[in-house]
């Protein structure tokens, strides 16, 4: 005990003993005003002292938690000492019994040698007077009472009259110790007294405890023979038979209690913590109505109450925990942990926190069940992936219950609808993961599975750069491809819209926030959701960086597509440009061909993308950006193409710099009409332009004589788009006012100088 307390001590001290000692200077100053210290130290706002309040609270559960941790701990010291303590009271009393006995006899033989030697001296007087006196001790009222004294008591415990036995009991005490003290009687007559009253309070006691442990001993029966050998003075004992007289009780009544493979878990845990924790609970009204709240008892008690919460774990594990937790029943286990943390909560109002025991044990089996759950939802995904025909339609359900399309409702694959309602399913009940500090677990858990389906969907895709090792599994799980643009913009529907709203507001049922104890607490709200908060937002830009993983995947897959041929020679190379002054007389200046179909196909996945990304558009605008980045991105940093435009074998010439700055401007112009020019896209167009004008410049020409007006270049590209459109160039001689390619704005080449000089 004293080790806990030291270490308890030792720790307070590491912790913070510095900080109080500096924090209290002030007041052990013999100047100290405590009027203008609180003045001076007043001028706290009112985030502050809510955030004091905050930092009081959580001192105050850390301090009450260290408080639980330490009893606990402490426990099994507290019943060693009091059973020793109990030990040597009772060595003492045998001592002092047997020193008493001792001298008794010494007392009597002392008076047997005086009167004897009395009577030799003066045996004509004193003879007569002892007679006398002998004859009227014999006549007398405490000589009859001797004689009657153990018949009676004889008769009150054949009775079982406990009351009146334990009054002649102490009337038998005083007794002998009025005679002990007056010298009243002989010291053979008054050992003789104290050998029956011990062996008639032996006599009792066992009865007594007899009585204690027939099972049909119960109620006020029970208190009153624990009380009479409390009265007895064996307490401790006496205590123990009190708590084993409850144990026998519900252990009897335990045999009604039938459990097999089929019964229900809930209704077995549930008539089990009902014998349990009633019978728990009048041992601990017993206990403090008769001992009160000593230590050494309130000890015992708690340790007894900790036994039995422990035996019931385990039952309750081995016949309905076991079962569910093994096939990913995580509602069935939840439910059973929820029934038995409800009735052991009931015990707090008597002061047995026993909650933390039976999380600790169930722990393991929720965890198992956890496990299982989110492994039975990777395995039925990836099933139903295999057969996924990757087109987005709107749950069966909704159209079943309502023969309508709800407003809330959204587009997905037929396995990402499983996915979703599997997980809806999966925090449907979350109180026992709150109570056990499995939020986090769980979380972590449903982020591998999402990440494991978006691998699905990677290879999903044709031709996917993904290496087999990346995927656990990977040879058990057989996907169907997505063939074309609209089932593969599918697959970033499905990921998107799990990641970015389904996943999050399912997984917004682990904040304490929703849980009905904290409905009404405004300030244990504000709290949980300052701790909570920053732990969703890192899941969730998780799940959206396994989302980008799949848009990186289609984009490059995409780019490559247009880059290169499927003998793999390459679109985009630096002959459609040095190859133009040699060979073209006159010159229909167009944007190249790869630059048109890259137009074609972003305009193509724009309406795809409209009419799946309804509500979500900007998912949809960031999925082009990224594509036409990443073909901009594979031209700059074309290493041989570079080689060939700055180094042969031919030079860059006046009308292939004019084709490349138009298709750069081509680029610039359909972004900007799409609403999809990043700033990241107009850096890398400004730079790759700069480093041809650089290349031009070396063969000694000025780039920008040789250049025309952007507005030459602005006119074909708005004629390219409309024409690539199918939109008609003019109407009556002049541009539609209401053409998308009215108001594109294309970048000026005193930009491009500017941004080359800086």
């Amino acid at each position: 005990m004293a080790t806990a307390k030291a270490s308890s001590r030792s720790r307070v001290k590491e912790s913070g003993g510095g900080k109080l000692e500096e924090g209290l200077n002030p007041f052990k100053s013999e100047r100290f005003d405590a009027e203008s210290y609180v003045q001076s130290n007043s001028s706290l706002n009112d985030k502050d002292i809510k955030q004091l309040c905050t930092y009081l609270v959580d001192l105050k559960k850390a301090s009450a938690e260290e408080m639980r941790r330490s009893v606990y701990a402490n426990y099994p010291a507290f019943i060693r000492t009091s059973k020793e303590i109990s030990d040597l009271e009772g060595e003492l009393s045998s001592i002092r019994n047997l020193l008493s006995t001792q001298a008794t006899l010494i007392h009597g033989l002392a008076e047997g040698v005086n009167i004897d030697s009395l009577s030799i001296s003066d045996s004509d007087g004193l003879s007569a007077h002892a007679s006398s006196d002998s004859e009227d001790r014999e006549t007398s009222d405490l000589d009859t009472w001797l004689v009657e004294f153990p018949d009676l008591l004889d008769v009150l415990l054949a009775e079982r009259r406990v009351e009146e036995a334990l009054a002649a009991l102490d009337e038998g005490e005083r007794v002998v110790s009025e005679a002990k003290d007056m010298k009243s009687l002989k010291p053979s007559v008054i050992l003789s007294l104290q050998n029956s009253i011990t062996e008639r309070r032996q006599r009792l006691a066992d009865q007594l405890a007899e009585a204690a442990c027939q099972p049909s001993t119960r109620g006020a029966e029970l208190r009153a023979s624990i009380s009479a050998l409390k009265k007895l003075g064996d307490g401790p004992n006496a205590h123990s038979l009190l708590l084993n007289a409850h144990l026998q009780r519900y252990q009897y009544n335990m045999q009604s209690l039938r459990p097999s493979s089929t019964s229900y878990g809930g209704a077995y845990t549930a008539a089990l913590a009902q014998l349990v924790f009633s019978a728990v609970s009048q041992a601990a009204s017993d206990s403090l109505a008769i001992f009160g709240d000593e230590p050494a008892y309130t000890s015992e008690l708690v340790m007894w109450a900790t036994k039995q919460t422990e035996a019931f774990a385990l039952l309750v594990k081995r016949h309905a925990l076991a079962s569910s937790a093994a096939a990913g029943g995580l509602r069935a286990a939840a439910e059973c942990v929820q029934i038995a943390l409800g009735h052991c909560s009931l015990l707090e109002a008597r002061g047995l926190a026993l909650c933390p025991v039976l999380l600790k044990l169930f722990r393991p089996s929720v965890e198992q069940a956890l496990d299982a759950n989110l492994k039975r939802i990777q395995e039925s995904t990836a099933a139903l992936a295999a057969a996924d025909d990757w087109i987005l339609t709107y749950p069966p359900t909704a159209n079943r219950q309502t023969g309508s399309t709800p407003a809330f409702q959204h587009k997905l694959t037929s396995s990402a609808h499983r996915f979703n309602l599997m997980v809806q399913d999966f925090f449907e009940d979350v109180g026992p993961l709150l109570s056990m500090q499995l939020g986090g677990q769980a979380l972590e858990g449903l982020f591998q599975v999402f990440n494991s389906y978006v691998n699905m969907l990677i290879k999903a895709l044709p031709g996917s750069m993904e290496e087999e090792a990346n995927y656990e599994d990977s040879e058990n799980k057989i996907v169907r491809m997505a063939e074309t643009e609209t089932q593969q913009i599918a697959l970033l529907a499905n990921a998107s819209l799990l990641a970015d709203e389904l996943l999050p507001r399912a997984a917004m049922k682990l904040s304490p926030l929703n849980q009905a104890p904290y409905k009404d607490d405004n300030r244990r709200k504000t709290s949980e959701r300052q701790n909570r908060h920053p732990e969703q937002r890192e899941w969730r830009r998780r799940l959206v960086g396994s989302v980008d993983r799949l848009k990186d995947t289609f984009c490059r897959q995409h780019a490559l597509d247009l880059i290169f041929t499927e003998e793999g020679d390459s679109h985009l190379t630096a002959d459609m440009y040095i190859n133009v002054d040699g060979n073209a007389e006159e010159i229909d200046w167009l944007p190249s061909l790869i630059f048109q179909e890259l137009f074609i196909k972003l305009n193509r996945m724009a309406n795809i993308a409209s009419d799946m990304f309804v509500g979500r558009e900007r998912f949809a605008t960031l999925l082009l950006m990224r594509l036409t980045e990443t073909v901009i991105l594979w031209l700059s940093e074309d290493q041989s193409f570079w080689d060939d435009i700055e180094e042969g074998p031919r030079p860059l010439g006046p009308l292939g710099l004019q084709q490349f700055y138009l298709d750069m401007k081509f680029v610039v112009c359909f972004a900007s009409h799409g609403r999809y020019l990043s700033r990241n896209l107009q850096r890398i167009v400004n730079e790759i332009i700069t480093k041809a004008m650089t290349a031009f410049s070396a063969t000694g020409m000025d780039p920008y004589r040789e250049l025309p007006e952007d507005e030459w270049f602005n006119e074909i590209c708005q004629d390219a788009m409309e024409r690539l459109s199918g939109k008609p160039k003019e109407i009556n001689g002049e541009r539609d006012p209401h053409s998308p390619t009215a108001s594109v704005s294309a970048q000026s080449i005193s930009s491009v100088r500017s941004h080359s000089s800086s």
